[in-house]
C-alpha cells in the first residue's frame, strides 16, 4: 500500500545550505561580533549534530514502528495516494507545529523531557551552529506520544516526518544574532530570531517563554509569549552553566543529575522528580524557573521607585477633586 509513498528527509537536502549559512555568519561575526563564536563551543555543537543523526538512525525505528501501528487504527482516511491530497499538507504542517509547541513546552516543564532537551540550550553562545545541538536521547522520553493524535487523525507517518523536517529547517535560521527584527507583520505571526533569542535566554524575565517552532501565535494563545527587551542584555545557556566543552558531559549531565536525585529521594517523591519541572526538589533546596522569576519580580518591586505622596495630598493639582 505504501510502496509508492515519498520517503525523503528534507533536512538531508538542507545540510549544504546549513553549512553555507554558518560560514557566512562566521564571517559576519569576525567583523561585527567576534564573541558570537567560540571555536571549542562550535566544535561541540557540530559533534552534537553528528551524534543526534546517528542516535536517530539507531533508536528512531521504534518510534516509527509505533506510528505505523497506530496508523492502522486511524479515524479518517486520506486514501492510498494520501500524498496527492494537496490540502492535507498545509493542514498537517500547521497541526504538527501546534504539536511541536506542546512537546517543546513539556521539554521545559517536565524533567524527564528536559534531561533530553537541555542539550539544545547548553551553549552560552547563540549562533547558527547552536541550532545543531540536537538531542541524542530523545527516543528515551515519551515525547512521541504527542504525535499519536495526528496519526490517529489520518495523517500518514511519512507526511508527519516530512512536515517535521521542514519545521526543523525553518528553525535553523532563527538561531542568530545577525538579524535584529523582521518586519512587524512577520514578527506578529512567525517565530523569528528576536523571539527565539528570548527562548534561549537565562534572564529571569525570559525563562520558559516562546516555545514556538514556526508560528509564534501559539505562545500568544497559551500565555507563554515574551517580547525581546532592547534594554536588557540576553545571557544565553542554562541556569546552572556547564562550565565545560566536554561533549559527553554536555549530552548526559542532566540524566546523571536526574538519576542521582531518583536514587537519593524518598520513595514517595521519586515519581515527582521525574515528572515535575526542572529544579524542583522535595525539600526546596533548589529553584524552579517559576521560583526564579517570582524572586526576580519581588526584587524589581523593591528597587522600583514609588511615587511620593506628602500629607496624603495628591501631588498633581490637575487630579485634585
Amino acid at each position: 500500500m505504501f510502496d509508492e509513498a515519498p520517503s525523503f528527509s528534507p533536512t538531508e537536502y538542507a545540510v549544504p545550505a546549513f553549512v553555507l549559512l554558518i560560514l557566512i555568519e562566521v564571517m559576519w561575526a569576525w567583523k561585527r561580533r567576534s564573541e558570537s563564536y567560540e571555536p571549542r563551543d562550535t566544535l561541540t555543537s557540530l559533534m552534537f549534530g553528528l551524534g543526534s543523526t546517528v542516535a536517530g538512525a539507531l533508536f528512531g525505528s521504534a518510534v516509527i514502528a509505533v506510528f505505523f501501528w497506530a496508523y492502522d487504527y486511524r479515524l479518517f482516511d486520506l486514501g492510498e495516494q494520501w500524498w496527492l491530497v494537496w490540502w492535507a499538507w498545509p493542514l498537517c504542517f500547521v497541526l504538527d507545529d501546534l504539536k511541536y509547541y506542546w512537546v517543546h513546552r513539556a521539554g521545559h516543564r517536565i524533567r524527564w523531557f528536559w534531561a533530553s532537551h537541555v542539550n539544545h540550550h547548553s551553549s552560552q553562545h547563540y549562533n547558527l551552529s547552536t541550532a545543531l545541538r540536537q538531542s541524542w536521547t530523545g527516543s528515551f522520553t515519551p515525547g512521541f506520544l504527542f504525535g499519536l493524535p495526528l496519526v490517529l487523525a489520518g495523517f500518514h507517518p511519512v507526511m508527519l516526518a516530512i512536515a517535521g523536517g521542514f519545521n526543523l529547517i525553518y528553525q535553523f535560521w532563527i538561531h542568530t544574532e545577525a538579524i535584529d527584527r523582521m518586519p512587524r507583520w512577520f514578527e506578529v505571526v512567525m517565530n523569528t530570531p528576536s523571539h527565539h533569542r528570548v527562548h534561549h535566554a537565562t534572564n529571569p524575565r525570559y525563562l520558559d517563554r516562546n516555545y514556538a517552532g514556526v508560528f509564534i501565535i501559539w505562545d500568544k494563545m497559551f500565555g507563554t509569549f515574551q517580547q525581546e527587551m532592547k534594554q536588557e542584555r540576553i545571557r544565553y545557556g542554562i541556569v546552572k552553566q556547564l562550565g565545560s566543552f566536554n561533549l559527553l558531559w554536555a549530552v548526559f549531565h542532566e540524566w546523571i543529575g536526574l538519576f542521582r536525585d531518583l536514587w537519593h529521594a524518598p520513595w514517595r517523591y521519586k515519581l515527582l522528580y521525574l515528572l515535575r519541572e526542572p529544579g524542583w526538589t522535595h525539600d526546596g533546596s533548589r529553584e524552579t524557573s517559576d521560583m526564579i522569576r517570582r524572586r526576580w519580580l519581588k526584587e524589581q518591586d523593591r528597587t522600583t521607585p514609588q511615587p511620593v505622596v506628602e500629607n496624603n495630598a495628591i501631588a498633581d493639582p490637575d487630579q485634585a477633586a
